[in-house]
């Protein structure tokens, strides 16, 4: 595993300094899995760059256990070149004090923006290039990744989900190796020691100051945690610095103010009955829910008996959690909870687990994508998992004068990324069933206004 962080800070012969390790010394250092060593490629008053090369020792890592399992089962694979949880702790380890924000020869520019570059020959990100610049890209860095391909000699194989990955960006050096020591993992997947509730602290430790407003936070938490929902919670918690009971309120609170403004015309339960009968007509048996939040439409859908398979994604866990207990998923009778499944996903990356279903909704959904990543989202759908029916429901913005208590040219809602009006709801549309081979037909739903139509407008395509 190769990592490899420059700078063109003058004298860029600081980073030595900064790192407390000497450019005119190759050094190695023992580690539980291996050795690690650190050398300089590039020492110039111009220019200056270390590399840390982690060795992992696959024998050393299971030496002494009879029982075939342990790291090595996560070690030994087609992949021991690839940055992995594995490098994070030799950065830890390796340049502990850099990463503290600690320099006894240069205490000021430890705490000093410069310009900084990290090298990684191979990333693993399992939920691809846009999930990759999501992480890296809001915390300032320029990137630059490229797709390895699963074979050199087969082209026609395509590209993996390995990475050749270049992040540039002006910050403190302590904040690029706590960005690495935590995106890296995530980013990769897994982990090779067991996850607990120290993992929490370390998380807390390297991400607390700038996870809590990362616009990726609950996706960074539950990689990083390997999908524990309950250390995801407790994280949650405390980077928030509030109680689990408090961390539920103010999420639940997160959508007050859109639904303030519509309880009054009783428009979110217009919403669920429109949809669900839309997909009752339909005959369809097996559904999924994209962007399913608390599960008020599943618990529609589950006690019909009519739908035999139901999928409720979310990139939100909390929200996954709460639609757990919403819908007493413990406690359904085994046929019925046999026909439900919560999952955690990103509706923007291709996921084999959408696949097979008859219909689709996404219910209040698309306004929360930045319009620069709606196309991914239309891929996944439209192109991949290509259900028989997709209902789409979106706020008509044309309506939002007839609420009286919200500003003029505000959304509905603090996290909508758009709101359109009904031209551009249905050029949207148009453009999709040219593009994927779908029909379409609209619909509104909520009380109709002569002048700005009804508050919520839906489109149902069809194949």
């Amino acid at each position: 595993m190769f990592l490899k962080i420059g700078t063109t800070h003058v004298p860029a012969t600081d980073l030595g300094y900064l790192l407390a390790k000497n450019p005119a010394r190759h050094q190695s250092f023992d580690l539980a899995f291996g050795k690690a060593h650190v050398f300089y490629p590039e020492v110039s008053p111009e220019r200056c760059s270390v590399a840390l090369l982690v060795d992992v020792d696959p024998v050393g890592l299971v030496r002494g256990r009879g029982d075939g399992d342990g790291p090595l089962t996560q070690y030994v694979n087609d992949r021991p070149y690839a940055a992995s949880s594995f490098l994070a702790v030799a950065l830890a380890q390796v340049f502990s004090s850099a990463m503290a924000g600690s320099s006894r020869d240069r205490p000021e520019l430890a705490q000093t923006p410069i310009p900084l570059e990290a090298t990684i020959p191979v990333l693993r990100s399992r939920a691809g290039l846009d999930k990759l610049r999501a992480c890296f890209e809001p915390l300032g860095y320029e990137v630059q990744a490229t797709a390895l391909p699963l074979d050199e000699t087969f082209a026609e194989w395509g590209a993996s989900h390995y990475f050749s990955v270049h992040l540039k960006a002006t910050l403190r050096l302590s904040e690029l190796l706590s960005h690495l020591y935590v995106l890296i993992p995530a980013l990769d997947g897994d982990k090779h020691y067991f996850v607990g509730s120290d993992e929490v602290d370390k998380l807390l430790d390297k991400a607390g100051a700038w996870l809590p407003a990362h616009p990726e936070r609950d996706w960074i938490m539950t990689a990083y945690l390997k999908r524990r929902r309950s250390l995801v919670r407790e994280a949650l918690g405390k980077l928030l610095a509030e109680s689990e009971d408090e961390v539920q309120a103010e999420v639940e609170n997160r959508d007050a103010g859109e639904q303030g403004l519509e309880r009054s015309i009783s428009l979110n339960e217009q919403r669920m009955d429109a949809v669900a009968g839309v997909l009752s007509r339909s005959g369809a048996s097996s559904v999924l829910d994209l962007g399913c939040g608390e599960g008020n439409l599943l618990g529609r859908l589950l006690d019909d008996r009519r739908f035999q398979r139901l999928l409720g994604m979310d990139v939100s866990c909390m929200a996954l959690e709460r639609a757990a207990e919403r819908l007493h998923l413990e406690r359904l009778p085994p046929m019925k909870r046999a026909r439900i499944e919560l999952v955690q996903g990103s509706l923007t990356y291709r996921d084999t687990r959408l696949s097979g279903f008859d219909a689709a909704c996404a219910i209040e959904v698309i306004e929360h994508i930045d319009a620069s990543r709606l196309a991914a989202f239309e891929r996944t759908v439209f192109e991949y998992a290509q259900p028989g029916l997709v209902v789409v429901t979106t706020p008509n913005v044309e309506y939002n004068v007839r609420f009286e208590r919200l500003e003029h040219g505000a959304f509905r809602h603090r996290d909508h990324r758009f709101e359109w009006t009904r031209d551009e709801f249905k050029a949207w549309a148009e453009v999709i069933c040219e593009r994927y081979g779908y029909k379409v037909e609209f619909d509104t739903i909520g009380p109709v206004d002569p002048v700005v139509g009804a508050p919520t407008q839906m489109a149902v395509f069809s194949r």
